[in-house]
C-alpha cells in the first residue's frame, strides 16, 4: 500500500514557475514508476509526465516538453515535477501516481493516486 500526498500548488502569473512535491508512505517507494496527471474544469485527466523507479527513464507529454522536469529523490519518498514558463492552459488539478507493473502514460495503469494539488496560472 502506497499513500501519495502533493504540496506545491497555488496561484502564479504566467511565465512563473512552481515546483511541485509528491511524498509517498508506504514501503518499497523506489519500486514504483510515478507519473504526474492534470486534470482541468470539465476536461478528462491526463498525462503531463513520468519517471521509471531507477530515474533512467522520463517521459513529457508534448505540451509540456521543455518546461516541466519530473525527478524523484528514492531516499526522500518523493517525486518532483518542476514547472516553468508557466502558461494560463496549465491550470488544473495536479494528480501523482503510483505504477508498480510499467513505466506508462496511462492512467488506467497506476495503482494509487494523490488527492491532487490546485495549479493557477493567470494571465
Amino acid at each position: 500500500q502506497v499513500q501519495l500526498v502533493e504540496s506545491g500548488g497555488g496561484l502564479v502569473q504566467a511565465g512563473g514557475s512552481l515546483r511541485l512535491s509528491c511524498l509517498a508512505s508506504g514501503r518499497f517507494f523506489n519500486r514504483y514508476h510515478m507519473g504526474w496527471f492534470r486534470q482541468a474544469p470539465g476536461k478528462e485527466r491526463e498525462f503531463v509526465a513520468a519517471i521509471s523507479w531507477s530515474t533512467r527513464n522520463t517521459n513529457y507529454a508534448d505540451s509540456v516538453k521543455g518546461r516541466f522536469t519530473i525527478s524523484r529523490d528514492n531516499a526522500k519518498n518523493t517525486v518532483y515535477l518542476q514547472m516553468n514558463s508557466l502558461k494560463p492552459e496549465d491550470t488544473a488539478v495536479y494528480y501523482c501516481a503510483a505504477d508498480s507493473r510499467a513505466w506508462t502514460s496511462t492512467p488506467d495503469e497506476y495503482d494509487y493516486w494523490g488527492q491532487g494539488t490546485q495549479v493557477t496560472v493567470s494571465s
